[in-house]
């Protein structure tokens, strides 16, 4: 028999304007061919924003652009900091988290200026998504108004499997 156990709750990687990911501005993300989740959007007058961990985990995976942590739980969660900044090379990014660290909710993962993210002609929307999980495990918060750094931008819904 399946049965749900207790929602994980995965923060906001900064302070900005929560979207839905079929609001991102990248096919591969809206249409959640990498996974579920959702995105923020640094507000209009942001500039050097720092990334922090939506949850804790182990960091698996650590690019300027994005990094990705595991959970305690066993599922993967990546935050990807803009649209195609990979092409920048790590320009105007520090990346701040090692591969293989450990890290608690709400540490820093990396910088970057979103104003020169926007000035490149770039998005700076920050997909977080978990990775290979069907939309239904994952429950976004909503769009609209202003999410806090930590708050809740989703919660990832596990079931455990019992006699």
């Amino acid at each position: 028999m399946i049965h749900e156990a207790a929602g994980v709750v995965v923060g906001a990687p900064f302070t900005g304007r929560p979207l839905m990911l079929n609001e991102v501005p990248d096919p591969v993300f809206a249409q959640g061919m990498v996974g579920a989740g959702a995105a923020v959007e640094p507000l209009p007058d942001a500039g050097r924003l720092t990334v922090t961990a939506p949850l804790a985990g182990k960091v698996v995976k650590a690019m300027p652009h994005a990094v990705v942590l595991q959970s305690p739980r066993g599922f993967a969660v990546l935050v990807h900091v803009g649209i195609d900044t990979v092409t920048l090379g790590g320009e105007g990014f520090e990346l701040l988290a090692a591969e293989g660290s450990e890290v608690g909710a709400g540490e820093a993962l990396v910088e970057f200026d979103a104003a020169a993210v926007r000035g490149r002609g770039l998005s700076p929307v920050c997909p977080v998504v978990v990775l290979d999980t069907a939309k239904e495990h994952v429950t976004p918060a909503g769009p609209g108004g202003t999410v806090r750094e930590g708050e809740t931008l989703f919660t990832v819904h596990l079931f455990d499997v019992r006699d």
